[in-house]
């Protein structure tokens, strides 16, 4: 993993960005985050379970589907499956040495 900071890479309203095996971050003092960190180490490692594409493939559909669900961007993103694993886990800093592969899955909310 590759941490790089820089403000002009990441969206308006985002503090961090994973294309692995970088970690984009907006602001230096986020180095020193550790859930921040953490978040982003949950989507290195679906990224790397998915094989990249997919998984791109994979959270902008799921995005849509969010998107068309609840009619508002920010509800949707918090809703893909990918972002609720990682936000429902990025205060257990172990949580990536016991998580189970594709972990993702039991995130997915069908309604």
């Amino acid at each position: 993993m590759f941490i790089i900071v820089t403000k002009y890479l990441i969206p308006k309203g985002y503090r961090g960005v994973t294309v692995f095996p970088f970690v984009i971050l907006a602001y230096e003092k986020d180095r020193q985050d550790q859930s921040l960190i953490n978040h982003e180490k949950i989507h290195i490692r679906q990224q790397l379970e998915l094989l990249l594409l997919p998984f791109f493939i994979w959270y902008f559909l799921e995005y849509l589907i969010r998107l068309l669900q609840y009619g508002r961007h920010a509800t949707a993103y918090r809703n893909i499956s990918f972002e609720r694993e990682a936000y429902n886990n990025d205060h257990n800093l172990e949580y990536i040495q016991n998580r189970k592969f594709w972990n993702f899955v039991n995130y997915i909310k069908l309604r």
